[in-house]
């Protein structure tokens, strides 16, 4: 079920114990980026590392917007997860470009692109041995 605040919806679906897909809609500025970071530290709480944000009906960012999808990006990578952007629009796709944030975070063309990018990486993470050192020997 979608929360509306003001100007913005977010709809917040659990795909499991350490991953959620947010949808994100209409407008993302000053005025509701609070909203936003708080169902994302939400995910977070409750342990879920990886979060896919569906910007796809996201009409507009500022750097309000930009500065909670920084900030939970930095926070999956510290729990051991990641944050993924899936569709943004051409103009949250510009501002996303222009600052450098494509680079970091992964963007994918849907939301079953990102879920697959969420599952590989786990995969290769139970992959790794659990103390490095041990590898080496």
């Amino acid at each position: 079920m979608p929360v509306r605040e003001e100007n913005l919806d977010v709809e917040v679906e659990v795909r499991d114990a350490v991953t959620a897909i947010l949808t994100v809609g209409g407008e993302l500025d000053i005025e509701t980026a609070t909203f936003l970071h708080h169902h994302v530290a939400n995910q977070f709480l409750h342990g879920r590392r990886h979060l896919v944000l569906d910007l796809s009906a996201l009409s507009f960012m500022d750097s309000s917007g930009l500065n909670v999808v920084i900030k939970g990006s930095r926070e999956a990578r510290e729990m051991g997860g990641d944050l993924h952007l899936v569709a943004p629009t051409p103009a949250v796709r510009r501002l996303l470009e222009i600052t450098g944030l494509n680079v970091t975070t992964p963007i994918h063309a849907d939301v079953d692109e990102a879920l697959g990018a969420v599952r590989e990486k786990d995969s290769a993470a139970d992959a790794q041995p659990a103390n490095p050192e041990s590898a080496q020997e």
